[in-house]
């Protein structure tokens, strides 16, 4: 009975037992629950099939998408002070960001680069929500004045993708301190005379929407993107009133006069490129290039005899 029980139930088990599906092959919509497979999710932008639920997407991710061909240069941002408070919490702050950089293979919540969209060169900024909640530290304030700068010796306009829960706690005053150094950043590229255009995604909180993320010359948001200083709970904690449905969400700041646009992920690339050429008085973009007429050849004279 041990030979049996010992190898050939196991054996047996083995052959005919249900195979482990890798856990990052399938994502489940917050929305709707629909199981989505990641190379459709990917294709789609991160956008569910089912209910076209926008879901988190990667700085380098809508690069990519964004940029024609999906080709841009990183800009180069100054290291900031690391661990300036020596923070620690139930971990050290340096170990934090060791784990958050391991996990989302990106030195910090901020990615800025430069490019083309539709043919037109500019300077783009994304922060990452899967950074320790894209919060703000010295070196996204870092990343912000470096695209601004870039933008303005290469005399491009300035786009932004929010995505934070605020500033960074673990490094206190130094952190808020980014607000006024941000807010600084962006009038460099306004008295230039170049736009800047900020897209808000899901979320965007705190001292973020209180200072950058809301001096936009444009003010897009994605579809349902939370956008908002306050939490709604610790408003109506406040208040003493129960806040409206949608509260807090694109379509609602819409109606009431806090952004000008909520567009599609897949047709942002498209409206963006509209914009800026508008604002910097350049000819509409070239849906596709086109072979150049070939000159028709002229009919040979005859003499009359």
């Amino acid at each position: 009975m041990n030979w049996i029980t010992n190898y050939v139930r196991p054996t047996i088990n083995s052959l005919f037992s249900r195979r482990e599906v890798p856990e990052n092959l399938w994502s489940k919509c917050p929305e709707c629950g629909t199981m989505l497979f990641h190379r459709e999710l990917a294709d789609n932008l991160n956008v569910c099939t089912n209910c076209d639920h926008h879901l988190a997407i990667s700085p380098r991710d809508r690069f990519a998408a964004l940029f024609d061909g999906g080709v841009f240069t990183e800009v180069k941002v100054p290291e900031p002070i690391a661990d300036p408070l020596h923070f620690r919490d139930q971990k050290k702050y340096p170990d934090r960001l060791k784990a958050a950089q391991k996990s989302t293979g990106e030195k910090e919540a901020m990615l800025v680069a430069e490019g083309e969209i539709g043919r037109t060169p500019i300077v783009a900024a994304s922060q990452d929500f899967s950074f320790m909640g894209g919060s703000m530290s010295m070196y996204v304030g870092n990343a912000i004045i470096a695209g601004a700068e870039r933008a303005v010796k290469l005399k491009r306009p300035f786009v932004l993708f929010s995505a934070a829960g605020g500033a960074r706690m673990q490094e206190g005053i130094l952190g808020l301190m980014q607000m006024p150094r941000t807010t600084i950043a962006v009038e460099m590229v306004r008295d230039a005379g170049l736009p800047y255009i900020v897209v808000l995604t899901h979320p965007t909180t705190g001292g973020v929407t209180a200072s950058y993320a809301m001096l936009g010359d444009v003010q897009i948001a994605e579809p349902n993107a939370l956008i908002g200083f306050a939490g709604a709970r610790v408003i109506e904690q406040t208040i003493r009133e129960k806040l409206p449905e949608g509260f807090q969400r694109s379509e609602y700041l819409l109606d009431h006069g806090m952004l000008d646009r909520v567009t599609h992920r897949k047709k942002l690339k498209e409206e963006l490129t509209t914009i800026l050429r508008m604002l910097t008085r350049q000819s509409p973009a070239v849906k596709g290039d086109l072979p150049k007429p070939e000159a028709k050849a002229e009919p040979a004279k005859t003499e009359a005899k």
